[in-house]
């Protein structure tokens, strides 16, 4: 059976622990699997991209990623 969870994507949460304490986005995505959530802004790393169709010139980009979601909290509004 699939794990349930109070946050869904498109909701407002804010951040209660680690580097990026404080700062509130929306949820782009839940990762039932992992027990994570992606929140636009926050938790944001650049990651190595090689050349491909799309991107002729490679380069860094910046990346969400996954945070706990322990590590969050709902936001009303």
């Amino acid at each position: 059976m699939a794990k349930k969870f109070k946050i869904k994507k498109g909701d407002t949460v804010m951040v209660i622990a680690g580097d990026d304490k404080g700062k509130t986005g929306e949820v782009l995505q839940v990762l039932r699997k992992k027990d994570a959530v992606i929140v636009a802004g926050c938790k944001v790393a650049k990651k190595a991209v090689k050349p491909s169709e799309e991107n002729k010139e490679g380069g860094f980009i910046n990346k969400e990623m996954p945070i706990h979601i322990s590590n969050v909290k709902k936001v009303e509004g």
